[in-house]
């Protein structure tokens, strides 16, 4: 077993420094020089060289040294040689040091005395320790705090030791003595601490004497008293009664840090109402007066806690938990909203509604960098609030509709999705919602929520008033046609310039005119006489949105148009008596279809209409030539249909997934139920107690092989030298999160023995070597076991190489042995995720680095194919399986995955089915950082090619 290290100094310098320069400085009298050959030596002794010849230079050159950090690194020196012999005795040099440590006891200088008290408790060797009792004893009374304070610490850590009860017999009565008379806090916690550790029963017995003045005592012997509470209230469960009445007495303590002790040790000890009331409340306190961010965001990991355990108890505290929003900082509202929204039920929701319906107002009146976000994360709340409890959709839905024309895309989609939602399951609110929505239509500027709204305004004007308005709106927001005139057309062929994209903005300037009676209208002023001569429309702002996107050249956006003109003329025929009035509006449809057509195939736009709009507006154009009952039925009603099944859905996932959470919290009823506890008692010694739970972390960390398993062991073992080499080694590498163990087995298959036999590692990529393996000596024919420890920074790909060095008798130079590289794999690090689709959308755009892989599979069906990628690339499939059913020769597919470093992995899985039955297509990854999307797009290469 390895021997733990009490000194941790990191080092980063490969190559070791040569001793003889170390020593020739130590043996001078420059003191900086003194200062870094020590902290040199120190440093080359915790990367695993020995340096046996160092110590008699420091005995007789560094440690009558007066300079104080002279001393502090002697002590540190000292801390970390081999005190002791293979066999476990002091060595006989170690004596030369305690007549140092003596007078470093008794020395007049109060650092000096303190660090000395502080080394002695990290010392674990009787012998060095006895002579040195009666002057770490004699500290106990020194007039400086500093002193007492670091005694008292020596004097707990000596007696913990397993000969200390011996040496010490009377410890636990003087520090009872030291305690009662003390007047330092720190001084005072210290010896309540050592009475706490090693003698429970009178820690206890002056608690309990003390009882009244407990609320009196300074923080730090506070939050020792809290420790001890919890530690007795463990063992002995029926004397709780008398300790919470000292933790309801800390809960109006002046300090933070205590009141928050004082609420978790409640948590912990009882689950009575009243005890985790008074806990929740103690923790929304303390979430209102503190100003640190981290400490608000801790606070609300307790409360949401809380809500796990004691949610009745906690729906009382949703408003003061909803407070926390007036906080500027982003995750802190956030995590506010997520523990809110769990806790809503009948009697609270209006009040949550209402808090949140004046968060929004507020996102209006401030124009900070980050209104917007936060408007999308109330929008989202108050959308999962709607949908739980339709009967407050009425008081909200109207307030969000005026951010459809939000300057925040991503919000304002929030926005289209929330009123496509409710207006399908409250049909009560179809008719205001229309009519809002055609008033406000006008304001929208985003694409994507033009062409939500659109939909909405499709599906749902039944009336024949509703279809009259969302026709005028349509053809008000497209303006007058054609789009563009032929002498632009002449002139943009005729020209040798480049085409500059065409948009609202280029061809016109629009600014809101003041009327003479004081209403707004927009004033336009065409700078090409093809266009539309200005129109003022009086009480209204004009814009022409759908018109300026069409500009741009999106023409999915027209495809979107044709199709909700469509629809909207085929239910006028239903709901208009007047034939010529139907004919009338048909013909104004298919003029706009038209003049789109020749817009999308005219040079005055930098790219032409794309194959799949063209298609989609031609097919709408010979629809209403022609109409037949069949067609109108998939129309006006197939479509409908097919967005009630996706809502359908949507919300049995939503079951599904509280269930699952629901059922991960409690144990079935014929679970078994290990307690560990109970293990000491049917007869296991402490050791083996030990060893059970040292397998439970083996089993957490991935080293423990039940039994079957061993084939999944021998998966993780590489081999990395040949068997024909001098030395043979192979590695099992464990990974757990941020961490990479190597257990190399080291073979000597020589007849000679191996010196100084080296392990050198390097890495490539974001990984680390933590520290550098010792050096050791093989005997012929034998083995060992190295380990080496690697830190993970990213999700990427790296890889580790290196050497075994060693010497021989026979050979004085050294032989280098080269390893095989071991390549650590991304599938450690990433795990399946959920994400709802509008944040993957929008991560899908935010994120800058994408790889492209083509599709080059033996596999022939396509189910199959997005399975195998599923499987390979350890990702979860977000469509859902109903959009996946069927067999069209198509399938497209979005996955998703989260790293242990919080990392986002996003694929999309396009694939079509060709004549000869392979599948042809590209899957595309995208991610924030380069190395995940090179690891994942070289996994997916080398694994999409076969089925195994």
């Amino acid at each position: 077993m390895e021997k733990s290290c009490p000194l941790l100094i990191h080092f980063d310098k490969g190559t070791p420094a040569i001793a003889n320069e170390i020593k020739e400085a130590l043996e001078g009298n420059d003191v900086p020089a003194k200062i870094d050959a020590m902290k040199k030596a120190i440093m080359l002794l915790l990367n695993g060289e020995t340096l046996p010849q160092l110590f008699i230079t420091i005995v007789r050159y560094v440690l009558p040294s007066d300079d104080h950090t002279v001393q502090k690194l002697l002590l540190n020196y000292l801390e970390i040689i081999e005190k002791t012999d293979s066999k476990g005795r002091v060595l006989p040099e170690m004596i030369l040091i305690c007549q140092n440590l003596r007078n470093n006891l008794q020395h007049p200088n109060e650092y000096i005395r303190g660090v000395t008290l502080r080394f002695l408790c990290r010392l674990n060797e009787t012998e060095i320790i006895e002579p040195l009792i009666p002057s770490v004893l004699q500290n106990l009374e020194h007039r400086h705090p500093y002193i007492r304070r670091s005694a008292i610490l020596a004097v707990m850590s000596i007696y913990k030791l397993p000969q200390g009860e011996q040496i010490l017999v009377d410890a636990p009565e003087m520090i009872e003595k030291v305690l009662s008379t003390e007047q330092d806090q720190s001084a005072k916690r210290n010896a309540f601490l050592m009475l706490f550790n090693c003698a429970q029963d009178r820690a206890i017995n002056y608690l309990l004497t003390h009882v009244d003045r407990v609320a009196e005592w300074g923080e730090l012997l506070q939050m020792v008293v809290l420790e001890l509470i919890r530690k007795v209230c463990r063992t002995n469960r029926g004397e709780k009664g008398k300790y919470i009445k000292i933790i309801i007495s800390l809960l109006n303590a002046p300090s933070s840090a205590v009141i928050y002790e004082c609420a978790g040790t409640l948590v912990s000890l009882s689950s009575a109402p009243t005890a985790i009331r008074a806990a929740a409340n103690t923790y929304c306190q303390l979430l209102h007066s503190q100003s640190d961010n981290n400490v608000k965001l801790i606070v609300l990991d307790r409360l949401n806690e809380l809500k796990s355990s004691h949610r009745e108890i906690m729906v009382d505290m949703i408003m003061d938990v909803l407070r926390e929003l007036s906080s500027p900082n982003l995750d802190i509202r956030r995590k506010t909203l997520d523990i809110v929204l769990e806790l809503i039920t009948p009697r609270n929701i209006n009040e949550v509604v209402l808090t949140l319906k004046k968060e929004v107002v507020k996102t209006q009146s401030g124009e900070l960098e980050k209104n917007g976000e936060y408007r999308q994360m109330l929008i989202q709340a108050i959308h999962s609030c709607a949908i739980k409890f339709p009967e407050v959709a009425s008081t909200v839905v109207h307030i969000l509709m005026d951010f459809l024309g939000d300057s925040n895309v991503a919000s304002a989609v929030d926005v289209a999705v929330f009123v496509r939602e409710i207006i399908e399951t409250n049909s009560k609110l179809r008719v205001s919602i229309i009519t809002r929505l055609l008033d406000t239509f006008y304001q929208i500027r985003a694409a994507r929520v033009c062409s939500c709204a659109l939909w909405i305004i499709g599906e749902h004007c039944l009336s024949l008033s509703e279809v009259e308005s969302g026709l005028a709106t349509i053809k008000q927001c497209l303006g007058e046609l054609p789009f563009f005139s032929m002498s632009e057309e002449g002139e943009a062929t005729d020209s040798t310039k480049k085409v500059q994209p065409v948009n609202s903005m280029a061809v016109s300037s629009r600014r809101p005119a003041i009327l003479a009676d004081g209403t707004y209208a927009t004033q336009s002023a065409a700078s090409e006489s093809a266009f539309s001569p200005p129109t003022i429309v009086q009480g209204s702002l004009a814009s022409g949105n759908l018109r300026s996107l069409l500009l741009t050249g999106d023409f999915f956006l027209g495809a979107v148009v044709s199709c909700t003109l469509t629809k909207l003329l085929l239910r006028l025929e239903e709901v208009q008596p007047s034939k010529v009035e139907v004919n009338k509006a048909t013909s104004q449809a298919l003029l706009i279809m038209a003049s789109m057509l020749q817009l999308g195939q005219s040079p005055v736009l930098p790219h032409p209409i794309d194959n799949d709009s063209y298609d989609r507006i031609v097919l709408c154009i010979r629809l209403l030539c022609n109409t037949g009952d069949e067609i109108r039925k998939i129309w006006l009603q197939s479509c409908r249909q097919s967005f009630v099944k996706m809502l359908s859905e949507k919300q049995l996932r939503e079951t599904e997934e509280l269930k699952a959470k629901a059922q991960v919290s409690y144990a079935q009823p014929d679970d078994l139920i290990d307690f560990y506890h109970l293990k000491s008692r049917k007869g296991m010694s402490q050791l083996e107690l030990e060893d059970e739970v040292q397998d439970d972390l083996k089993r957490a960390t991935g080293e423990f092989v039940k039994d079957g398993d061993d084939a999944n062991k021998l998966n993780r073992i590489l081999q990395l030298t040949g068997f024909s080499d001098p030395v043979y080694a192979e590695a099992y590498v464990t990974v757990h999160h941020y961490d990479i163990v190597l257990d190399v087995t080291v073979i000597n298959r020589t007849k000679e023995t191996l010196q100084n036999l080296c392990l050198e590692l390097a890495t490539m990529g974001d990984l680390k070597l933590v520290e550098r393996p010792q050096n050791y000596t093989l005997a012929p024919e034998s083995s060992k076991q190295i380990k080496a420890n690697i830190k993970v920074s990213s999700t990427e790909t790296g890889v580790i190489f290196g050497n075994i060095v060693y010497e021989t008798s026979n050979v004085h130079e050294r032989t280098v042995v080269v390893l095989n590289d071991i390549h650590i794999d991304i599938m450690d690090y990433i795990s399946p995720a959920v994400c709802s689709d509008a944040a993957f959308r929008t991560m899908w755009a935010e994120f800058e680095w994408e790889n492209k892989v083509a599709v080059n599979t033996v596999i022939q069906d396509e189910k199959e194919f997005l399975g195998h990628i599923i499987k390979s690339t350890n990702m979860k499939c977000l469509t859902a399986p109903s959009a996946l059913d069927g067999e069209c020769g198509f399938l497209a597919a979005n996955l998703y995955a989260k790293s242990v470093f919080g990392e986002d992995a996003l694929v999309n899985v396009s694939i079509e089915k060709q004549v000869d039955g392979k599948l042809n297509g590209y899957i595309r990854i995208r991610s924030k950082t380069q190395g995940i999307a090179l690891s994942l797009g070289d996994k997916i290469t080398l694994k999409q090619k076969g089925s195994s």
